[in-house]
């Protein structure tokens, strides 16, 4: 009995020395972190350029005890900066950047991203940060029109040419569009391998050194078309020609026309001829202040004749139109396979001047963190904003700082739905809505993935629209399938949303046939000029 509460005793000493040990470690592993418990005075300086009127606050997240950084006011420019003590190489080690934002107000126009400063000019201050500070990365969520993903921008530097290209990352994932805590995180590893996750669930996985994954990519091609080349006067790109031999028909008539009147047609039995279609009103009278001289001789405005409701019709009846048989329209020679076909011509290409070869991105160390900003809407906090070099330590982080907010939030949306009752999103069309985000991010449908969120975002605000949303988003795969299969040069018919009236130039304009359109439909009021 006592060598076994020995033995508890020394299993329960070695863990407090491994939690010890981790904890040790786990403050190695942190860079840098700013839970903004306390104030941002003196540690963050807002810019001092005069394009950056928002005001940056220290407050509580919605519902929570927690401070963040919140945006105060709405359609500003922001701009902040927190020089770090020593800067962070991203290089030869796992590095890891995450943060918190809430956009407590939705976000129909604006980012939340982070800029991620490489070291700037000597004097620098930090209230002269703007949109033209360099940075080594941009990292964090952007929403505006057409715009809706979660940035990953890479600022490389090329080595043959000294200019710095962004480097844009291809199909990133795209942004909840709750207001909920969400914590962005980017694991950047020593072997060119980029990671994105959002909640701790992984979005996106990318190779730097990968054309398939970064706009432009980071190693240029080999090869570039040649500038200096031009087509050949005699190059023939015509696959099909007109037959030259071919003779139009001597039967063709190309002045028939296409509708002729239907020879079989009968007038129906009760066809009133002597009725006409619209009566004077017999209930209208002459307004007191017309004028005959000024507004011309008054006529009764017409009715629709109460003679012809029954009747199947009035007036003059003219037999219907039907399709000609004999219309074969303008004659043209038939296609024929083209002698002198070439192919489609393109340049030549000749070695690439600016191509270098690269085993490891060329990353700039980290000097500072900045948020650079443009956006409609104010509520927009940031938190936990940490940078690590260890993946682990960047979980823990969210279990403990991130989750139990997320879960309290989640929870309170959860209730009001069910309060809300038929006029919000139930359970499953959450779920259904979710799975829809996921698909959008499929990179085949990158091409109509903006049309897809579109989709997306106004059934949300609009839940009895989730069978026609699903059915078109489905129309659009199924039209990309087809197009993969059977190839054709026409493009995918794709379903597409009601137009909605813009908020620049046509706001007032929409706003005079909305008022047009409340107007009660009368008759209509004729006038003769003399």
């Amino acid at each position: 009995m006592i060598m076994r509460r020995y033995a508890v005793l020394l299993l329960l000493a070695f863990a407090s020395l491994q939690l010890l040990c981790f904890a040790a470690g786990a403050d190695d592993d942190v860079v840098f972190y700013d839970s903004f418990e306390e104030s941002f005075d003196g540690r963050w300086f807002p810019s001092d350029k005069d394009d950056y009127k928002g005001v940056w606050k220290h407050s509580k997240s919605e519902g929570h005890e927690d401070y963040g950084l919140v945006v105060s006011e709405k359609a500003r420019k922001y701009a902040i900066v927190k020089e770090v003590d020593e800067a962070v190489s991203l290089k030869d080690a796992t590095t890891v950047l995450q943060f918190e934002t809430r956009l407590q107000n939705g976000l129909e126009c604006g980012g939340a991203y982070l800029k991620y400063l490489r070291p700037q000019h000597v004097g620098w201050n930090p209230k002269d940060f703007d949109n033209q500070s360099p940075y080594s990365i941009m990292f964090g969520p952007d929403k505006c029109g057409a715009t809706n993903k979660v940035h990953f921008i890479l600022k490389h530097k090329n080595p043959k040419t000294g200019e710095y290209i962004e480097h844009h990352l291809k199909y990133p994932p795209s942004v909840p569009s709750d207001k909920l805590t969400h914590v962005y995180t980017a694991i950047l590893k020593p072997d060119n391998e980029l990671r994105i996750l959002v909640d701790g669930e992984e979005k996106k996985k990318a190779n730097f050194l990968s054309a398939e994954d970064f706009e432009p990519p980071l190693i240029p091609s080999k090869t570039i078309p040649d500038p200096d080349d031009k087509k050949p006067e005699d190059w023939d790109e015509r696959a099909k020609i007109p037959d030259p031999n071919a003779v139009k028909p001597g039967d063709w008539d190309e002045d028939a026309p296409m509708d002729i009147e239907d020879e079989e047609a009968v007038k129906p039995q009760g066809w009133l001829d002597d009725e006409p279609e619209e009566i004077d009103d017999p209930e209208a009278t002459k307004p007191e202040d017309w004028d005959d001289e000024e507004d011309g001789e008054w006529e009764a405005p017409k009715i629709d004749n109460p003679n012809c409701e029954t009747a199947p019709g009035c007036g003059e009846w003219k037999r219907p139109m039907k399709r000609n048989p004999a219309y074969k329209g303008k004659w043209s020679p038939p296609l024929i396979e083209n002698p002198s076909y070439k192919g489609i011509w393109k340049p030549q290409e000749i070695p690439n001047p600016n191509y270098f070869e690269l085993e490891k991105p060329d990353f700039e160390p980290i000097a500072a963190i900045g948020i650079e900003i443009w956006t409609m809407q104010d509520g927009i906090l940031f938190d936990n904003i940490l940078i690590a070099k260890n993946d682990k330590v960047a979980e823990s982080y969210r279990e403990t700082t991130w989750k139990p907010k997320f879960e309290v939030e989640k929870e309170k949306q959860k209730s009001e739905d069910e309060a809300a009752g038929s006029d919000g999103l139930t359970g499953f069309q959450k779920k259904l809505f979710d799975v829809l985000y996921k698909v959008a991010d499929i990179p085949f449908l990158s091409k109509y993935k903006l049309q897809i969120l579109d989709l997306l975002e106004n059934a949300e605000k609009q839940p009895n629209l989730t069978i026609g949303v699903l059915v078109s988003i489905v129309v659009i795969i199924f039209s990309v399938f087809f197009k993969l299969s059977f190839g054709g040069k026409k493009q995918p018919r794709v379903e597409k949303k009601p137009e909605v009236a813009e908020t620049s130039n046509t706001e007032g304009s929409s706003g005079d046939k909305a008022e047009e359109a409340e107007k009660p439909a009368g008759p209509r009021q004729r006038r003769r000029d003399t």
